[in-house]
């Protein structure tokens, strides 16, 4: 992959999860309407505090794509969120999903470039 197409998609990548990790503390983003299911699965999530978790790995993965400090390892580790975001959007909140794809799509991206850092992990 090309080093300057590799730098903007990783740079995307860590302004998009860092602006959607602080948002779950600061709630800067407006709310978007829900659904009864989605709603009570989304209520659930934030009151067993995996909501923070979550915006923890995001806020720590967002500064490590940004600087370009162990980028590779939370790229990897993103990647669960990424197909969580996707799999809840897709099956309680298809309307909503844009958001999720756009994750999921840049995620697969960045770990392509990356892919270098995981042939080790690999053999």
């Amino acid at each position: 992959m090309n080093s300057k197409v590799f730098l903007v998609l990783r740079l995307l990548l860590g302004l998009f999860v860092l602006v959607f990790g602080l948002n779950k503390f600061f709630h800067f983003i407006p709310d978007f309407e829900l659904g009864a299911d989605a709603a009570a699965y989304f209520g659930a999530l934030a009151s067993s505090k995996t909501l923070t978790l979550v915006a923890i790995v995001e806020i720590v993965a967002g500064l490590a794509l940004i600087t370009n400090k162990f980028g590779a390892l939370l790229a990897l580790i993103l990647m669960s969120v990424s197909v969580n975001a996707v799999l809840f959007h897709a099956t309680l909140d298809p309307a909503n999903s844009a958001g999720a794809i756009v994750l999921l799509v840049l995620n697969i991206a960045v770990l392509i470039g990356y892919k270098d850092h995981y042939k080790a992990l690999l053999n």
